[in-house]
């Protein structure tokens, strides 16, 4: 079974059964990529907790929705993970704490020696590939992945077309992939 078809099935358990032992699996794999991205664009480590916790949240209670149609599973957590990112910004949301109180609660794993070298490798190989792009990619894709810009206000900032600038955002993308892809491990 692929990685993203154990991940929709997963999705699923969460959706239609309360299962809260998918919904522990899923955080597992993807806490330190939701962090990871939270921190990067929030600059805050509390609120980038906070943000994780919202987002499976949103999972748990139902308020999100996937469309497999729409792409992958992983693209669609971390979308709504900007997104949670933004309405923090937006909001001006300092830290605080909304505690939820549910018998089904996750905790967080301290990281493992292993774990910290497995992201730091990651980590390594994105900024390896990222560097790799031609310098408007790179551009768009700093801007709109890790400074939170919505594709407008890139094309406004850069005075490039918008139908460019998502083009570029697109190629990016594509061009990660494959680099990605040929690094080996589990990026998605």
């Amino acid at each position: 079974m692929s990685h993203d078809l154990k991940d929709i099935e997963l999705y699923h358990r969460i959706i239609h059964q309360k299962d809260s032992s998918a919904l522990r699996e899923l955080y597992r794999q993807y806490e330190k990529l939701i962090y990871s991205f939270s921190y990067k664009m929030t600059g805050n480590r509390e609120l980038a907790e906070e943000i994780i916790q919202e987002v499976f949240m949103k999972l748990w209670k139902t308020h999100a929705h996937y469309e497999e149609s729409k792409g992958k599973f992983s693209s669609w957590l971390l979308t709504m993970t900007r997104n949670t990112c933004l309405d923090a910004i937006r909001t001006g949301k300092k830290h605080d704490t909304v505690e939820y109180i549910e018998k089904d609660t996750l905790q967080v794993d301290h990281e493992t020696p292993h774990d910290l070298l497995e992201w730091k490798e990651k980590g390594a190989a994105i900024r390896d590939c990222i560097s790799g792009l031609k310098e408007d990619q790179q551009t768009m894709v700093q801007l709109f992945y890790f400074k939170g810009k919505t594709q407008q206000s890139i094309s406004e900032a850069t005075d490039t077309p918008l139908g460019t600038v998502k083009g570029r955002i697109r190629l990016a993308l594509k061009h990660l992939h494959t680099c990605l892809k040929g690094k080996g491990g589990q990026f998605e």
